[in-house]
Formats: C-alpha cells, structure tokens, sequence
C-alpha cells in the first residue's frame, strides 16, 4: 500500500509555459520538460506535475484530474468551473503586467465603437465571455468561434472585427487593425481543487508552493544594494533610500565607517547611484535578488 502524500499539478501548455517553469526555477522548483511528452519531472517527490493547456487547466482543476494549477482569469470566467483560487500571479509570457481581451477591427474600417458593429461577424477564442460583453451592451452580432491565427480574420474577410487577448497591442498593430474597447483584463492565477484544500497536507504544500512563487515574483522589481559610508555623511544617504524596509546600518571596523544594505525597486537604480556617489556611499554593489517573502 503507498501512503506517499503527492500534489497533482498542472503546468499551462503553450504561451505560459517558460514563463510558468521559470518562475518555478527562481523558487526552487526545477522543472524538466520530457520531448514529445506530457508528463515534466520535477525535483521534488511531493509534486506530479502535468502539462495542459490553460483554457482547459479550470475544468481539470474543479473536476479534481488535478490539485492545483495556473490559468488565466479568463479562462476561469469562460469555463465557469467551480475552482478556488489561490492567488493572483501578475506574470506572462512578456512581462509581470495583466494582459487585455481587445475589440479590434481593421485600421481602415468604418467602425469606431462596440456600437458601430450591431449585425457584424465577431471572431474570438473567448466565445461565452465575447457573447456575454455584447448581449450587456444590447449589441446584436454573430459571434464566430475561431480555432486560431484570430488577428488575420479582419484581413481575410472572414469578420468584421475580433476580440483577442495581448499584452502591448503590437500583434494587433502588425495586423493593421485598430482597437476600439477592452473587453476584459486578465492575469494569471493560481487556481486550487476545494477538495484538495481541505486536505490539511495538500493545504499545506499549495501555500509553500505559493509563497515561493509570490517571492520570486516581487524579487523579480527589486534589486539589493550594499555600499560604505563615513558616519557624518550617512543622513544625506539614508535620505536617497527609497528602501523596501529601514536599510540596515552595521559600524564598521573603523568608527568613520559604516556599511549600508538597503533592498529598492530596478526602476530607482539609474538615478540613484549618481547620486549617492555625489553623496560620498563607497564602493556600492547591487545585486539581484531569487525571492522577497
């Protein structure tokens, strides 16, 4: 008989897929992907992990197929699967920010609002929630599931306009189309089965696994900084400190001296060093930073 406690887990096939296992690498968690196979192993015994794609990741998750795993806001929102969700993960596959469901129609054409396309053919791969953003607007259009290469619909003929998810627009641009509304915004997130939460152990590795996750994502803006300065000019430094917490100050083995740690934002550093150097802080290191808890 095996007792071994395990955690099923679903990584998202596809877009999410690097960004997901790499965030997992800054956590502790090394994920190896096997060819032509859905099954990656992992460096820990207490986790199985799956691959599927994240439109269908809500469904598996509430159907108990798996404990946990990571999908989008949409997703949960089109399948309506009865999940709970852990956490919200502001990554993707370009950058740590939501991603938009966009109303887009070609840059030429005469639509300007959602109004402007009552009778119009609609592509998407977000069906329910298109259907649902337009019936609330009493918009009447046909609504066309599409199976891919959505931005192309518009150009081809095949409809008037589509709702697409992006995360700078750049695709849509490339397309020669133009964005007329949001439809919603999205991120990733954390999704558990509610069965598998009311199993103390499974409660017990979904929110280490979440912890380590949410440091890695916070390490990700912030960057440490460590530097020397002689005690009469530390105020004029410590005043340059836009720190996460209260720096910290250690005397050094000269009394003149005094050795500052402070952890801040990336976006800070390029104008920030400058000016503690006009400051008089010496001999200053940053360095990255794998997870803030």
């Amino acid at each position: 008989m095996n007792n071994k406690q395990e955690l099923k887990i679903g990584i998202p096939k596809g877009s999410l897929e690097q960004a997901t296992i790499a965030l997992f690498a800054k956590s502790g968690w090394k994920i190896h992907m096997q060819a032509r196979n859905y099954f990656p192993e992992v460096n820990d015994p207490e986790l199985i992990t799956r691959l599927c794609r994240a439109q269908e990741m809500p469904t598996y998750v509430a159907d108990g197929v798996l404990d946990a795993g990571f999908t989008g806001k949409d997703w949960i929102q089109e399948t309506g699967a009865d999940v709970e969700v852990v956490s919200d993960l502001l990554y993707s596959k370009v950058s740590n920010r939501p991603a938009r469901w966009v109303l887009a129609v070609g840059g030429d054409s005469p639509y300007h609002k959602p109004e402007d396309l009552a009778g119009a053919r609609v592509a998407t791969e977000l069906l329910g929630l298109t259907e649902s953003y337009f019936k609330s607007r009493n918009i009447p259009v046909t609504v066309q599931y599409s199976w891919g290469a959505t931005e192309a619909k518009v150009v081809e003929g095949l409809a008037d306009a589509i709702v697409e998810v992006t995360e700078t627009g750049t695709t849509i641009r490339a397309h020669g189309l133009r964005i007329i509304d949001d439809v919603l915004i999205t991120n990733t997130q954390f999704i558990a089965n509610r069965a598998a939460l009311a199993n103390p152990w499974k409660r017990k590795k979904i929110d280490q696994i979440n912890l380590l996750l949410q440091g890695a994502l916070r390490a990700e803006s912030l960057v440490g900084l460590k530097m020397n300065a002689q005690t009469d000019e530390l105020p004029a430094i410590l005043a340059l400190l836009p720190s996460l917490n209260s720096p910290t100050i250690s005397p050094m083995q000269d009394s003149k001296w005094n050795a500052v740690e402070v952890v801040v934002s990336v976006a800070v550093v390029r104008d920030l060093l400058p000016r503690l150097v006009e400051a008089g802080a010496k001999g200053i290191i940053e360095y990255p930073l794998n997870k803030v808890i």
